[in-house]
């Protein structure tokens, strides 16, 4: 969760778009990032991988008002619905973007060459057919934000009571360097989306760092079995809860306009 799911930014940036905050040309820049291009395959009338530019104005004509992310784990389907061939095609990408609107949904395969700090990476964005139905286990907004503060006490308190790496000093200072990094290089959601799911989406990944900063700094005080159970137990449902929040803050504009 350090990292932004590329399936975030195509449905940011593909719903800022769709709304008309931003052109196409600046949305598929802003999807692309850092990778070194972006296609779909897949998609109805196209026989062949398609540019983003094109691939985006063509689900406008096929129907598609809005995109929401799903971003699925064993056992947790979250914000899928269906049917169980792109369930599974997600959640072995453990990403993937739904069309609102019309019956499609896209999958990201990434392919990487080259050796480290020089990785080109290529994504196709597979289009597949998907069920018309309501997203699963996708909060709302409100409800994100207190359950994602909620698990942060509760996981802060056991991780500080067994003395894991994650909770103290380092972990603060990682997070604040990540901060600076993220004011500095990009903006957390695209035009257009409210100001909490703003926040709500810079809480979820505060919370994602704080999970990595405790895995990966080793066991910290937890010697024990019984206290190396205690900490993946308090962090489980904590990622948990902060994949719902990340999922229910890029959903949020199509949700706000659905409510109209």
């Amino acid at each position: 969760m350090l990292s932004e799911p590329r399936s975030g930014r195509l449905a940011a940036w593909g719903n800022a778009l769709l709304a008309g905050f931003v052109s196409p040309d600046d949305a598929a820049s802003a999807i692309v990032g850092e990778d070194a291009v972006h296609r779909v395959e897949g998609l109805p009338g196209e026989s062949a991988p398609v540019g983003l530019t094109l691939a985006l104005g063509r689900l406008r004509t096929l129907g598609v008002t809005g995109l929401r992310v799903a971003l699925p784990a064993p056992g947790h389907p979250l914000g899928l619905s269906g049917p169980p061939e792109f369930n599974a095609r997600a959640l072995e990408a453990e990403e993937a973007v739904v069309c609102h609107g019309a019956a499609f949904g896209l999958v990201p395969e990434v392919d990487e060459a080259g050796p480290a700090g020089d990785v080109h990476v290529e994504v196709v964005w597979h289009c597949l057919p998907v069920r018309e139905a309501p997203p699963a286990d996708v909060p709302s907004l409100g409800e994100a934000e207190r359950e994602l503060a909620e698990a942060l006490r509760e996981a802060t308190e056991v991780l500080s009571r067994l003395d894991v790496a994650g909770s103290g000093p380092v972990a603060e200072a990682a997070i604040d360097a990540y901060r600076a990094r993220a004011e500095r290089g990009q903006e957390v959601l695209a035009p257009g989306y409210p100001p909490r799911a703003v926040r709500v989406l810079e809480l979820a990944r505060r919370v994602g760092l704080l999970i990595s900063v405790a895995y990966e700094n080793g066991q910290g005080g937890a010697v024990s079995a019984s206290e190396m159970a205690a900490r993946t137990q308090a962090l489980r449902p904590v990622e948990r809860t902060a994949r719902r929040a990340q999922v229910a803050a890029y959903n949020a504009i199509v949700e706000q306009r659905e409510m109209r």
